[in-house]
């Protein structure tokens, strides 16, 4: 059977829907998903919310179907501010490394995301949800929480994309949520292996990180009352 057109389309990968609970996340060049299955239903056996798997086989996963707006386009349809999102982004990283890695033994290693940005998370009724495993792996917490500095200082020094003021507000929200960021340079040199991207706009990336880092940990306007994760804020679902 024909598959209908896609839902949503990444960089890697496009969404269709299978019917009203479920989707197939598609890779276009390939490969196999069985690795970041494991890892999503390790989390979701955990309690993380990451959506739950129905099927992993070569380059198909089979997923919940998520409803509601990721974080970016909440952010830009000022559903909420950026200080609630960087909230969300930092208590999901919080989340994420309070969990036990599913393969070391070192108690100072943990799951890594290495793509948790706003376009990643879905603003669901139930809570936040995290999407794209893709990358996981297992290493040094501070890696993961840089590299979602790094990502966001990307998008904020592309000054020809409409989203680098609200990803250059964000960034500085995210900096003052989870205070000095390590590992700067080691997560863009990740990023750099992890696709073709452009070198010197990383390098811009990573020192934009770096200036815009608070020395000390300012206390930012509440987000929200109560953790992030507990509801969507009113008006995010769809």
């Amino acid at each position: 059977m024909p598959l209908p057109a896609p839902l949503a389309s990444g960089r890697t990968a496009d969404v269709y829907a299978l019917d009203g609970a479920r989707v197939l996340r598609r890779y276009r060049a390939g490969g196999d998903v069985r690795a970041e299955a494991q890892v999503m239903r390790h989390l979701h056996a955990q309690g993380y919310p990451v959506p739950n798997v129905h099927h992993a086989d070569g380059r198909d996963l089979v997923l919940d179907r998520l409803s509601g707006p990721t974080l970016a386009e909440a952010v830009v349809g000022r559903v909420i501010d950026v200080w609630y999102a960087a909230h969300v982004l930092a208590d999901l990283h919080v989340r994420l490394h309070a969990l036990p890695a599913a393969r070391s033994a070192d108690p100072e290693t943990r799951i890594l995301h290495l793509d948790l940005h706003p376009e990643n998370v879905i603003l669901t009724t139930a809570g936040p949800m995290v999407i794209d495993w893709a990358n996981a792996t297992e290493g040094p917490p501070e890696l993961d929480v840089a590299m979602t500095a790094v990502i966001l200082a990307e998008v904020a020094t592309d000054r020809a994309s409409p989203l680098s003021k609200p990803a250059g507000e964000l960034l500085a929200a995210y900096l003052a949520e989870v205070g000095p960021v390590r590992l700067v340079e080691r997560a863009a040199s990740v990023r750099a292996g992890l696709g073709p991207l452009d070198a010197d706009r990383l390098a811009e990336a990573a020192a934009l990180v770096r200036q815009a880092m608070p020395e000390a940990v300012p206390t930012p306007r509440a987000a929200a009352e109560g953790r992030p994760g507990d509801r969507a804020p009113e008006g995010a679902g769809r």
